[in-house]
């Protein structure tokens, strides 16, 4: 089979978008370029607001991802489970859509004998360990989250551990929304390890609004460009994922 790279967008938030674009549809143009979208929403007190619960889902639901409601005191682990979780539903697609083309009848995992289907498994497992994984962390630092960003930054700096333990290579890239100066601000670039979050975070200032639409857009529009300079170093403007998720 050949190798590529997954695409992921994590959003991490408290609440309801409340400027820009509708978040969902955006969600909905990330899975069209390819770019798995999940969602953690973080709650205080067995507290998150219905409407938001609502959009975290509809967000995970249209960008092809998974959706947590979580505790604070939660969120590392649940970092950590949601990324690896996505990233194992789109290697389930991709081996779905070859066994298709094996197979015709539209066929997926699910139809094939017990020691086949473990077979197959086996095989979604290890490049689960192998593959190239791209995730674009998208932070919500509206007013609510003040005091839950060290706790983001600690399950940011665990999910970079955690993932830096695959053969496979980790780039992850964080941006704020809203930012200082504008709705969503990049924190930080390409890079394989999230270490440098540490002194950044103590100097982040939270606001009232959550653009989270303009943020996902924002997102697309960061993939997009290391996607172009990719094909020009490479002179190949696809990779398998890409194409096939």
């Amino acid at each position: 089979m050949k190798t590529g790279t997954i695409r992921q967008i994590l959003l991490i938030t408290d609440g309801c978008s409340n400027q820009g674009e509708d978040p969902i549809a955006m969600a909905a143009l990330a899975k069209e370029q390819g770019i798995t979208v999940n969602v953690i929403g973080v709650m205080e007190q067995d507290v998150i607001d219905e409407q938001g619960m609502t959009e975290i889902e509809g967000i995970a639901m249209s960008g092809g991802g998974v959706s947590q409601i979580v505790y604070a005191q939660q969120l590392s682990q649940t970092v950590q489970m949601v990324t690896r979780k996505a990233m194992t539903q789109t290697l389930q697609g991709v081996v779905n859509k070859e066994l298709q083309q094996i197979l015709g009848g539209g066929r997926t995992v699910e139809d094939l004998p017990p020691e086949q289907r473990g077979e197959v498994m086996e095989v979604v497992d290890e490049l689960g360990e192998t593959v190239e994984l791209d995730v674009l962390i998208l932070v919500d630092t509206s007013a609510s989250m003040k005091h839950k960003l060290p706790t983001v930054k600690e399950a940011l700096l665990d999910l970079s551990l955690s993932l830096n333990a695959r053969s496979g290579d980790n780039r992850f890239s964080v941006f704020v929304f809203p930012g200082k100066r504008k709705d969503v601000e990049k924190l930080l670039d390409w890079t394989p390890r999230l270490e440098s979050l540490t002194s950044i975070f103590a100097k982040l200032t939270t606001g009232g609004i959550t653009p989270t639409g303009p943020a996902i857009r924002e997102a697309l529009s960061h993939f997009n460009k290391k996607r172009s300079l990719r094909s020009l170093l490479s002179g190949d403007d696809e990779s398998f994922f890409e194409e096939s998720v």
